[in-house]
């Protein structure tokens, strides 16, 4: 099940409190993104064992800017990223993001 984020204190006790979780920058307003959202809640309806979080960039920009600022990755949107014991281990965007890349990525970085 996909969790919403909406501030920089609310993804600060995220990192502290999960070793591992996928985060999506996703657009309200971009077709990919939308496009993107969907794979992204396909791979969280069939990996209900790993965290799935997603922030609107429209609502919350500083938390937005704070992640790519803080793990210096470049802001995009749409954006996955998979965060593993405190650090940013992977990331794709746009046309990227599909439900085969996630389980790849998951694997990948164990």
């Amino acid at each position: 099940m996909l969790k919403k984020l909406d501030s920089v204190e609310e993804f600060n006790q995220l990192v502290e409190k999960e070793s591992k979780f996928f985060l999506l920058k996703h657009s309200l307003t971009c077709p990919i993104s939308h496009a993107a959202y969907k794979e992204y809640e396909k791979y969280a309806d069939e990996h209900q064992d790993i965290p799935t979080y997603y922030l609107a960039v429209q609502e919350s920009r500083p938390l937005s800017n704070e992640i790519a600022e803080k793990f210096q990755i470049k802001h995009e949107s749409p954006q996955a990223i998979l965060f593993s014991s405190g650090a940013a281990s992977w990331n794709a965007s746009h046309w990227k993001i599909t439900n085969r890349a996630l389980v790849n990525a998951r694997t990948e970085n164990q």
